[in-house]
């Protein structure tokens, strides 16, 4: 059997097909203005890649918190949707039988995910009203130290020194990054003081759902080493990642296609 799983991320969009369980093809793009042209065009594309048709695919299941945009819409016309938290638990046990904990960390939410061997999640928390616990919170203070923001996380590891950022909301948090550089306080110190704001307040959120081992971290920020250290070192765990971390969302949909 052939399923299809889609995750309408808020930035990006993702397909993974799977054929009996197993991996075939994924793609991925920026979801932009049009969120339906995007996922036709990643859809389309993980399609190019397995030789495959639409008349294919047997299953189609849609996660993320665009998937409305597409349930039930032509051309893809999912016929099942799946919530961001639960498709992140099926999929993280699928990759990583061990893990029991999930921290899913995206461009706008954070989120910490307990679950069972199954993939059923047991208890999970969302940190879905402040930029601070997500992935913009690190683009806008990327533009306050003008640098690009895959350099964020190299350079905060190179780090000497803690610099305390007191500014718990984005729009003061850059305030602060600004005054920081002004008082020619290193780029690194402040890149570094950025990922361990954001590890404080999603450690924070992990701790409260009751933090089993193993932690797998997925999501777009998981990239981020310097902010893979700072979580690392706040939850005093090794932390799991994965090289397909922006498509585990879409794995756990394509994984319940069928059922």
């Amino acid at each position: 059997m052939i399923t299809a799983g889609i995750d309408m991320g808020a930035k990006t969009i993702k397909t993974v097909l799977m054929k009996d369980n197993k991996i075939i093809a994924k793609s991925m793009g920026l979801g932009g203005f049009d969120q339906r042209a995007s996922a036709e065009k990643v859809f389309n594309d993980a399609l190019a890649q397995a030789k495959l048709s639409r008349n294919d695919i047997e299953h189609i299941t849609v996660t993320g918190i665009g998937r409305k945009e597409i349930i039930m819409h032509p051309p893809i016309s999912a016929d099942k949707e799946l919530t961001e938290v639960t498709s992140a638990a099926k999929g993280a046990i699928y990759l990583f039988p061990q893990v029991r904990t999930v921290i899913d960390v995206g461009a706008e939410e954070g989120r910490a995910i307990r679950c069972d061997a199954n993939g059923k999640v047991i208890d999970f928390a969302v940190n879905e009203k402040c930029a601070a616990g997500a992935g913009s919170f690190t683009e806008a203070m990327s533009r306050a130290l003008e640098l690009p923001l895959e350099q964020i996380g190299e350079i905060s590891l190179t780090s000497q020194q803690v610099i305390p950022m007191n500014a718990q909301c984005a729009v003061f948090a850059e305030s602060e990054v600004v005054s920081l550089v002004h008082a020619k306080t290193p780029k690194a110190d402040i890149a570094r003081a950025v990922n361990d704001a954001i590890a404080s307040r999603i450690a924070s959120m992990t701790r409260r759902i009751g933090m089993e081992k193993e932690v797998l971290l997925i999501g777009g920020v998981a990239r981020n080493k310097g902010f893979v250290k700072s979580l690392k070192e706040n939850l005093q765990t090794e932390i799991i990642t994965t090289p397909d971390t922006e498509f585990v969302g879409a794995i756990g949909a394509a994984l319940t296609a069928d059922k």
